[in-house]
């Protein structure tokens, strides 16, 4: 289901690199993430901290060579499906919000899978729900995910499962669950069923 953004965009968002087929901004974008996942896999430490700014620049070395905006919070309001996500006005404190109460009270390892499991839920539906940048929203999310288990000793997880339209309908509705009533258990139940192998 395609994006509505009110700039009225088309579907191919302009681009540095001059592309006009969805399939090949699609593949620059996939490429870019996985360049940007392995950079800051090597770089990553035991303290890391993630913070609103760690996640621009994890947008910005993913997007940077594709678009203009990489990096930056969007500046539209955009919708999917009849549900509209918060308005671009207020990013920067809804950022600053996300930051001081879920981001910078992650502990720098978790005892369980269960806790694992728990703080990526949150961390994830809360990110998705913010919708912070134009694009790459859900690949940053996934990424960020995947650098939580790294930095836990895990592998990253299994999120082809999502690719079924069944799952990731579900995927969808975790996300609203928890924007519209802070109910962050269809995330956790939908995150349980992408562990990483060695978790599962």
């Amino acid at each position: 289901m395609k994006y509505q953004a009110a700039d009225g965009e088309g579907e191919v968002l302009p681009n540095r690199l001059g592309l006009t087929e969805r399939a090949a901004v699609e593949q620059a974008e996939t490429q870019g993430f996985l360049l940007a996942e392995q950079e800051l896999l090597e770089e990553l430490r035991e303290d890391q901290v993630f913070d609103a700014a760690y996640l621009q620049e994890l947008h910005r070395r993913a997007l940077g060579e594709v678009y203009e905006f990489a990096g930056r919070y969007r500046s539209v309001n955009m919708s999917k499906g009849g549900f509209t996500f918060p308005a671009a006005l207020h990013l920067p404190q809804s950022m600053a919000a996300f930051e001081r109460e879920m981001l910078l009270p992650l502990p720098h390892a978790w005892p369980t899978t269960a806790d694992l499991v728990r703080d990526v839920a949150r961390v994830h539906a809360e990110l998705l729900f913010i919708h912070p940048f134009r694009e790459g929203n859900g690949r940053t999310a996934r990424v960020l995910a995947n650098l939580m288990a790294y930095k836990n000793g895990s592998t990253s997880f299994q999120w082809e499962k999502l690719a079924e339209p069944e799952q990731f309908a579900l995927y969808v509705r975790a996300v609203q669950a928890a924007g519209r009533q802070v109910d962050y258990g269809p995330m956790e139940a939908v995150i349980r069923s992408v562990l990483p192998s060695e978790l599962a």
